[in-house]
């Protein structure tokens, strides 16, 4: 005696709706810096940086220790100025601000150097101007890809994302989004190129082959796995749309791998298992997904019924299932007694001639 296939009602449960990430934006700098005198740090005193080309200032104070912070800084040529914490000028400075990809620049400053002016060449002036552009650009895209996205609107967020790559061909993020718009609108096989393409420049920082770039957060370990770790599972959404059933359950079990939180890969394991009647596969499955969210009711619904279909008829043409079976049915009771699959549960109950436990009551919120 085996279950009929569940697949339209599982399939729905694998496609749950991912956030769009919000996306940081391509500052243009940040300026850390100390201000000393010789070796004693300077307290209280006012850093104010001021664009030689535009009049724009940005201005911090420096803490206990001598630190200063100044974000959003403009790259380009700028006046530096120190002053005490009484208000008088007691160093001054011409220099570039050049931080690359939207990094930081550290800037130390000891006041009993004196003066010091420092002229751009040409070829620097010129970088500069362009990467601001570049930035400004990026920037724009990055707003309009976002407004799609959040909209849903994947066929308008498509090419505007692949504008983006070929802006800056290296951040993970753009190809996770280009293939999420992809996976939405039927372009499986496209999704999964591009899956692939961000899982590769994402799995050196998430495995730590790669060390972090402090001036780039998507290099940040916990960051990149947590992402590789969701462009699997949705890589298995697209070949699970394909009919690939083994490209998809190799995705999601890698997936498992490097989600910190991987009750959902290995549930879509279970499913898919189930799906394509390998009910020992989906029962294993089930089990780790139970480990991992023991309060997750259709892993028991999948494990009973993938155990119920494994039973066999005895010397007296009763029907017997392995061990585990009731629980995993009755579980599914316990945390969803209203449940989409109570009945069917109820049924496969009645039929192995247990009895069904009515005194549950709805699951506590």
């Amino acid at each position: 005696m085996r279950m009929k296939p569940i697949c339209v009602a599982l399939a729905a449960m694998l496609f749950a709706f991912i956030a769009t990430a919000a996306w940081s934006q391509a500052t243009l700098a940040t300026v850390n810096g100390k201000v000393t005198d010789g070796s004693k740090p300077v307290s209280g005193a006012q850093v104010t940086l001021t664009s030689l080309g535009t009049g724009k200032n940005y201005k911090a104070n420096t803490d206990k220790s001598g630190a200063f912070s100044l974000v959003g800084v403009t790259r380009g040529d700028y006046q530096i100025e120190v002053k005490n914490s009484s208000g008088e000028a007691i160093y001054t400075q011409k220099r570039s601000i050049t931080a690359e990809g939207g990094g930081s620049e550290d800037l130390q400053i000891d006041v009993a150097s004196g003066t010091k002016n420092t002229k751009m060449t040409k070829e620097e002036v010129e970088k500069i101007k362009a990467e601001n552009a570049k930035a400004t650009s990026l920037n724009a895209l990055i707003s309009q890809a976002q407004t799609a996205l959040n909209a849903k609107n994947w066929a308008e967020a498509e090419p505007v994302l692949k504008q983006m790559i070929e802006a800056d061909p290296n951040r993970w993020q753009f190809y996770q989004a280009l293939g999420n718009a992809q996976l939405n609108q039927g372009e499986f096989d496209d999704a999964v190129a591009n899956f692939d393409k961000g899982i590769q420049l994402a799995l050196p920082y998430a495995t730590g082959a790669t060390p972090k770039d402090p001036k780039n957060a998507d290099t940040d370990p916990a960051k990149a796995k947590a992402g590789v770790g969701q462009m699997y599972a949705l890589q298995g959404n697209a070949y699970l749309k394909l009919k690939k059933n083994p490209e998809a359950i190799a995705a999601f079990t890698k997936a498992a791998e490097m989600d910190p939180n991987p009750a959902v890969a290995y549930f879509n394991i279970c499913a898919t298992q189930y799906n394509t009647g390998n009910m020992e596969g989906a029962a294993v499955a089930c089990d780790k997904a139970i480990q991992a969210d023991p309060n997750k009711a259709d892993a028991y619904f999948i494990k009973g019924s993938s155990l119920y279909g494994n039973g066999k008829l005895d010397a007296n043409n009763k029907y017997v299932v392995p061990p585990g079976t009731t629980d995993a049915l009755n579980k599914y009771l316990q945390l969803a007694p209203d449940g989409a699959h109570a009945a069917d549960v109820k049924a496969m109950l009645q039929a192995l001639g247990e009895p069904i436990t009515t005194s549950y009551g709805k699951k506590k919120k």
